[in-house]
């Protein structure tokens, strides 16, 4: 199937699904039901029509997206065909941030695969946590 024409009209959950940025189509619309795509800083309705030049700040669990439309799709297509459609106007991340694991950040885990910890991580994990605990609080 070609391009579509820009007068047909396109449900904006049936966009984000074709092009590959969500699994399923009701993801595409709890998405954004819940605001994590926006036009223009604006939360917008799955019902939405899409129309070539729109541009829409998408927000997935694994990623942020800025994408522009190029052409409009309504049936899912392999990624090398789908990426024909958008245009990905995502800024680069840093690679330090890129790297690190949202996860390892808040709750102090080890990232998978890594290993056990050396006994001198070991030993300045155990002074980084004593140091915030009061001395008062130990057992005699």
């Amino acid at each position: 199937m070609e391009k579509q024409k820009a007068t047909e009209k396109l449900r904006l959950d049936k966009y984000l699904w074709a092009i590959r940025v969500f699994k399923t189509r009701s993801q595409a619309s709890e998405a954004i039901t819940k605001g994590n795509v926006k036009s223009n800083g604006v939360d917008v309705k799955a019902s939405k029509a899409v129309s070539l030049g729109d541009q829409y700040e998408i927000k997935t669990e694994a990623r942020k997206w800025v994408v522009q439309v190029s052409g409009l799709l309504d049936q899912r297509k392999q990624y090398s065909e789908a990426i024909n459609y958008y245009v990905d106007l995502t800024p680069e991340e840093d690679p330090e941030t890129k790297n690190q694991s949202v996860f390892y950040d808040f709750t102090g885990k080890r990232k998978s695969k890594q290993g056990r910890p050396t006994k001198r991580n070991r030993r300045n994990l155990d002074d980084a946590n004593n140091d915030n605990i009061p001395e008062d609080s130990f057992p005699e």
